[in-house]
């Protein structure tokens, strides 16, 4: 079996973009493969959730493709090489680790993490930034982008003390998201909306909790329930669409009994 190494990758990739490679990669761009990065992102974290090694090692394979292709497109535009992103991110981490690579001293993480948020904002690149929440990247998930928000503006002091804080806040908003459905305002609705949702992230946030992980969790919980309603509903010689709410909801009972008496396998 043949060896290869990212020296190798660099080169496949070369080939497809050449005259004489792929018609598909050829027409690629940093627009285009946009869709394909996040995807591979997510198949990343996927490989992680199920903690298989092996998938894990070719989900990475697969996000590093992307790297490379992206660095590809780059310098065939003369703009960056690949070694240039490796130069970059290699005297990053150097210059924000001064207490393994140079002579700081740090007790905590907390003393890690402020010095690496000082050594951030020295940077060049960072300079321009006239405010707290510049920088938070635009394309983030909804409920990622609202916590990263949250925790900046909580680190000068902008949150409550405790938790009750941020639970008071969210009865508000559920109060004022059920007026906006009794005046029937889609306006209203989508706005008292988005402030139900920023506050429960909040909420999160004080619990040490991640609210993306917990509706990935909720959303993965649920397609495993449904799947067995379809299953017992074809055992029954059902068909969904004929079935009454109530039909369903006893298949979902059953459900959550079934799941919670099975065997968890720890991976």
């Amino acid at each position: 079996m043949a060896k290869y190494n990212l020296d190798s990758l660099r080169e496949i990739m070369a080939q497809l973009r050449s005259p004489n490679g792929c018609p598909w990669d050829q027409k690629q761009t940093h627009q285009s493969l946009i869709k394909y990065l996040l995807e591979e992102t997510y198949e990343v974290i996927d490989a992680i959730n199920q903690a298989e090694p092996k998938l894990l090692a070719e989900e990475l394979g697969d996000l590093l493709l992307q790297i490379v292709f992206h660095a590809q497109i780059a310098e065939e535009n003369q703009h960056f090489t690949l070694d240039d992103s490796i130069q970059s991110i290699c005297e990053k981490l150097i210059r924000r680790h001064p207490h393994v690579f140079g002579d700081r001293q740090v007790e905590s993480v907390s003393d890690v993490l402020r010095n690496w948020e000082e050594i951030k904002k020295q940077e060049a690149n960072n300079q321009y930034r006239t405010s707290l929440l510049d920088g938070i990247p635009a394309h983030l998930p909804a409920l990622a982008r609202a916590e990263k928000v949250q925790s900046k503006a909580a680190k000068v002091g902008f949150q409550w003390d405790e938790v009750d804080g941020a639970l008071d806040k969210l009865t508000e908003e559920l109060g004022e998201f059920k007026e906006a459905i009794a005046n029937h305002s889609t306006i209203a609705i989508e706005d008292e909306l988005g402030d139900l949702l920023f506050s429960i992230v909040n909420v999160a946030r004080y619990l040490d909790a991640n609210p993306e992980l917990a509706l990935q969790n909720t959303t993965n919980k649920f397609i495993q329930r449904f799947k067995y309603i379809e299953e017992r509903a074809q055992e029954l010689g059902q068909e969904l669409d004929k079935m009454s709410l109530a039909e369903m909801d006893q298949l979902w009972d059953e459900a959550k009994v079934y799941f919670r008496k099975k065997p968890q396998v720890d991976k």
